[in-house]
């Protein structure tokens, strides 16, 4: 049986990475390697949800393959208490924008916005 797991995302720039989950989104990192220097790989955390960022460099070092960054096959999707407050933050912030928040159904209000390698990001927050 699994006990858990992390979604982990391949990135051309795992500083700009760091940046962009850890100071713009808010999300704390509970693990890098290497410790000293730049890392190959960090783990950050938002609640139960861990994000884990590897370097392009490393996936074809440890896995023989070649990571394609921000290819839109996948949309990471994190809640936040108010979307319209936490977009307004993150677009003056030069985060770039794909959709602005709109209503999307089922009480839910969701805007589009992309990581520093074009990975999807999807927040959502209730309406009122």
């Amino acid at each position: 049986m699994f006990e858990t797991g992390l979604v982990n995302l391949y990135t051309r720039d795992i500083e700009a990475g760091i940046r962009f989950y850890r100071d713009l989104l808010g999300l704390t990192e509970t693990f890098r390697t290497p410790v000293e220097g730049v890392p190959e790989h960090v783990e950050l955390r938002a609640g139960g949800f861990t994000i884990g960022l590897g370097t392009v460099a490393a996936a074809k070092r440890v896995h023989g393959m070649d990571a394609e960054p921000g290819r839109p096959a996948m949309v990471l999707v994190l809640w936040a208490d108010d979307v319209d407050k936490e977009f307004e933050r993150l677009a003056a912030a030069g985060v770039p924008v794909v959709q602005p928040p709109h209503d999307t159904g089922n009480d839910n209000r969701n805007a589009l916005i992309q990581d520093p390698d074009g990975n999807l990001v999807e927040i959502v927050s209730k309406v009122g």
